[in-house]
């Protein structure tokens, strides 16, 4: 079912057109993914301007998107509960960043990675629906995307970037919003292009708020990726990683209750996030995660501490 078309974005509603061309993106791939993106952008979109006509009109076009979306996935539980499509959403934009991540500390820096760390940081945005970000998130926000300007601009300048954590003094992401600013309309079913693109099979594509990268290539390893051919990366092959299997806890084995356990609605609701995180990890075939995510599950339902 087709999603309801867009009118053109109104210049008042400029940031948030990167959360909508992500959600494009990922309405065959990740449409739950979608969903929340697009929700994001609804909701930052009435706090900025929802009384000019233009503001109004398209948000209301973009309600309309959201009940179409809603109706279609309606049996879908990371739609229809918010601790599912938490989950969901976080390990999305974890896996993306880890991949981006990993590329980076291994030298291998390309478009497809910076496009990763920058729809990391987007992705984590997104997690604003769900309520405040922890600490680790905003800190991987932050550190996305500066790491995906700070690429940018190194392989635009024909300098090689440093690999890993570095310090983060002298090169910011509003750097690169100002030097290469440009604007772009998003449309429903069409690609934005931007004054300065590079291309990628000849296919423009929109200005990631200075960052210029190929649409669709950005899923995290372990997942169906759609990158682009010729894109002058040598070795972009995206091979499933070895996993690292964490031992389970001993202590799980022999832990006893502590006298009666008095778990809150609080504790139960940290244990079904954890369940609910191994499981979306598992969509990823990542068991690691899953493996941590559930002990935790079960340290806290046993003994009613973390």
């Amino acid at each position: 079912m087709a999603a309801p078309a867009l009118p053109p974005l109104p210049p008042q509603l400029k940031s948030i057109q990167h959360h909508l061309r992500t959600a494009q993106e990922l309405d065959k791939r990740e449409p739950v993914v979608a969903y929340y993106c697009r929700l994001y952008a609804m909701q930052t979109g009435m706090k900025i301007d929802s009384k000019t006509p233009e503001c109004r009109k398209f948000l209301s076009k973009l309600m309309d998107q959201l009940e179409a979306m809603k109706k279609q996935f309606g049996d879908n539980e990371a739609i229809t509960q918010e601790i599912v499509g938490s989950a969901h959403v976080e390990n999305y934009a974890l896996k993306m960043f880890l991949y981006a991540d990993n590329e980076d500390r291994a030298g291998q820096f390309h478009k497809n990675m910076i496009k990763s760390f920058y729809t990391a940081s987007l992705l984590i945005d997104v997690l604003t629906v769900f309520g405040e970000l922890s600490e680790e998130n905003a800190q991987h926000r932050k550190y996305a995307r500066w790491k995906a300007a700070y690429i940018h601009n190194c392989l635009k300048n024909g300098e090689t970037p440093q690999p890993g954590p570095i310090g983060m003094e002298g090169e910011t992401f509003a750097d690169a919003e100002r030097e290469e600013a440009g604007s772009s309309s998003v449309h429903s079913g069409s690609t934005p292009s931007s004054s300065s693109t590079y291309e990628a099979n000849n296919i423009p594509t929109s200005n990631y708020t200075g960052i210029h990268i190929p649409p669709g290539a950005h899923a995290p390893a372990n997942t169906p990726a759609e990158v682009p051919h010729n894109t002058g990366v040598t070795s972009n092959t995206i091979q499933p990683a070895p996993q690292n299997i964490p031992l389970v806890d001993p202590s799980l084995y022999s832990a006893q209750s502590a006298g009666e356990v008095r778990l809150t609605p609080e504790d139960f609701a940290r244990a079904q996030k954890y369940c609910k995180y191994a499981g979306s990890a598992l969509q990823y075939e990542d068991v690691s995660t899953a493996v941590q995510n559930l002990q935790k599950a079960l340290k806290l339902l046993i003994t009613g501490r973390e």
